[in-house]
């Protein structure tokens, strides 16, 4: 059956439309289009029901096999969503809302952007914040340039416990400015202190780390941020906000500014977007902040209300004066951060981070009792940790897949040094059938090189 069988046009309409642009005929109209690029056949099925539909795609998603049990993390995290989340950011006065340019009519999503920021504030230990970021990469490279612009200097220190993603993007973000960047090293998973205090200089503007780190070690940064902060340089720390319900918060140690991915803050992984970047920082650094920032006012009857504040960005100034070319947030995905923090509370927040740390604690005792496994990590961990296995964990890992388990990240892709380590993240997720079963598969893949 031809595909003008299926068309809801007439053959004589199609040629009518086709005699208008002057094609002679369907080949013509698509031949600019190179034969590997076409669609395969024009040739569409007939309409179906939405019921017909949803049990056609189904269908389709059973073809992916079961569902993978992951303990992959690096970034981008496994956590409940609690329903509410979705409920409440599903409303239409959110989920339609436009920029808030007009406050007289925007009351509502300035609130919820100015409440934003406060639980920012209050979870990081800063003193201000704006209403979001792209993501945790561009939030850490905007972070970056603040540094510069504060204190007028071009020189970057960078731990190599920072994320490989985000240290690629500050790179992208800072290529053609006349800025030096020094990357250190990590040790055994965790910051090289005696390398980053002396790589710190009178040039350089910021020191850069993550906490936890990218390999999962968990640091006390008072030290450093001292030694920096004695050099005339910033502290900027790269923060997983779940983290912060237990371990000492960045502004706690002394941070000047503290970024992080908003995903894990009630946003679903959705294959890698969209999401949050959160930044927040000292009040003195306020008007080096980038983006939107919301402020508390009182109108002109004395009536409490909300405005953007602050405005530096660079629809609203001339260009050049601009902090940043971000003209955007995430308001959404920053909203469903701020319900996910509220619904869970101060208490539950803190027994979501405990959840975290003790399966992670119950895995790395389990998968460090197998023969020939050992963990790279000096320092203590919260729910991330960095094996290190006799194999290639690039082929463990595949392997692995295959029985259902994403066991974990391996690193040889980012750090070739490092192809026998594998980045295992545990969530409060994940069950301890699950942690175990995860341990018997692993030691029986490894049994298979001995014999």
């Amino acid at each position: 059956m031809s595909g003008a069988d299926y068309c809801p046009s007439t053959p004589e309409e199609i040629r009518e439309m086709l005699a208008a642009i002057g094609a002679a005929d369907l080949e013509e109209l698509f031949s600019p289009i190179p034969e590997e690029l076409r669609a395969r056949s024009f040739d569409l099925p007939a309409g179906i029901s939405e019921f017909e539909m949803l049990d056609r795609l189904k269908a389709l998603a059973q073809q992916n096999g079961a569902p993978l049990t992951l303990f992959i993390g690096g970034g981008y995290y496994d956590h409940l969503i609690p329903a509410v989340v979705d409920h409440l950011a599903g409303r239409a006065e959110f989920y339609t809302a436009y920029t808030p340019y007009q406050p007289e009519c925007s009351q509502g999503t300035l609130q919820a952007l100015f409440e934003y920021q406060t639980a920012i504030c209050r979870l990081t230990g800063m003193e201000a914040a704006n209403a979001s970021l792209y993501d945790g990469a561009t939030a850490l490279a905007e972070a970056a340039l603040m540094a510069l612009r504060a204190t007028g200097r071009s020189r970057l220190v960078i731990d190599g416990g920072v994320s490989p993603f985000s240290r690629e993007v500050i790179r992208t973000y800072l290529a053609n400015l006349d800025v030096e960047i020094m990357e250190v090293v990590p040790r055994n998973g965790g910051i090289d202190r005696e390398a980053l205090l002396e790589a710190l200089d009178d040039a350089t503007a910021a020191l850069l780390v993550q906490n936890p780190t990218f390999f999962g070690t968990v640091e006390e940064l008072s030290d450093i941020a001292a030694a920096a902060h004695e050099k005339g340089a910033l502290l900027v720390v790269s923060a997983y906000p779940i983290s912060l319900g237990l371990v000492k918060s960045p502004g706690e140690m002394g941070a000047d500014v503290v970024v992080g991915d908003g995903q894990s803050l009630g946003n679903a992984m959705s294959f890698g977007g969209p999401s949050f970047g959160f930044i927040s920082a000292r009040k003195k650094l306020i008007r080096n902040m980038p983006g939107r920032i919301v402020g508390e006012t009182v109108d002109g009857q004395g009536r409490r209300g909300f405005v953007l504040t602050l405005q530096a960005r660079e629809q609203h100034i001339k260009r050049h004066k601009a902090t940043s070319n971000i003209c955007s947030n995430q308001g959404l995905c920053a909203l469903k951060g701020l319900i996910f923090l509220t619904s869970l509370g101060k208490e539950g927040f803190r027994e979501l981070a405990l959840l975290n740390r003790d399966k992670a604690e119950y895995a790395k005792e389990n998968l460090t009792a197998i023969d020939g496994v050992s963990l790279v990590n000096d320092g203590a961990t919260f729910n991330e940790f960095t094996l290190r296995l006799p194999k290639s964990a690039t082929e463990v890992v595949e392997r692995l897949m295959a029985q259902g388990i994403a066991a974990g990240l391996p690193l040889g892709n980012y750090e070739p040094e490092m192809e026998e380590c594998l980045v295992v993240t545990v969530t409060e997720k994940r069950s301890k059938v699950e942690i175990d079963r995860l341990a018997d598969a692993l030691r029986n893949e490894l049994e298979c090189i001995r014999f």
